[in-house]
């Protein structure tokens, strides 16, 4: 099992960075992998609603159909992935932090199969370095 979570503290109100963060069209902005963003069902986005993320990790493209599976405006966004050689669940989670800004939480979780359970811990460390990434850069665009 892979059980990736990181945080960041952004200087902006909760409910601008949960809509800004959970909206899949933003994703180019802020995510270093993903390369594209398709929908497969008409917006807005809701439970149920299938979105495909093109990625670039570890030199492959990997193209994942994610599917919402909760979403509680400004407090949390689950999606999930059940395709390809790493089925993994997605979850943004936010807080409102003392000084009026928010504090974000990134989890990435799944169980590999096939080779990908050999390279388990060499992939958890890689996602957590880009998870960490990926959030400084999503601080940098919002705080910006």
């Amino acid at each position: 099992m892979v059980d990736v979570r990181t945080e960041i503290e952004i200087a902006r109100p909760r409910l601008d960075v949960a809509d800004y963060a959970s909206n899949p069209d933003n994703a180019l902005a802020w995510y270093e992998h993903i390369k594209d963003v398709e929908w497969n069902k008409a917006k807005p986005l809701e439970v149920g609603s299938r979105i495909v993320f093109v990625a670039h990790f570890l030199g492959k493209r990997l193209d994942y159909v994610y599917q919402v599976k909760a979403l509680i405006p400004g407090e949390r966004f689950v999606m999930a992935t059940d395709e390809g050689p790493f089925p993994m669940e997605t979850t943004y989670s936010w807080e409102d932090t003392d000084g009026g800004g928010t504090k974000m939480s990134l989890r990435n979780r799944g169980r590999p199969s096939g080779f990908s359970r050999v390279t388990a811990p060499l992939l958890a460390g890689a996602m957590r370095r880009a998870n960490r990434k990926d959030l400084r850069r999503l601080k940098a665009v919002l705080e910006g």
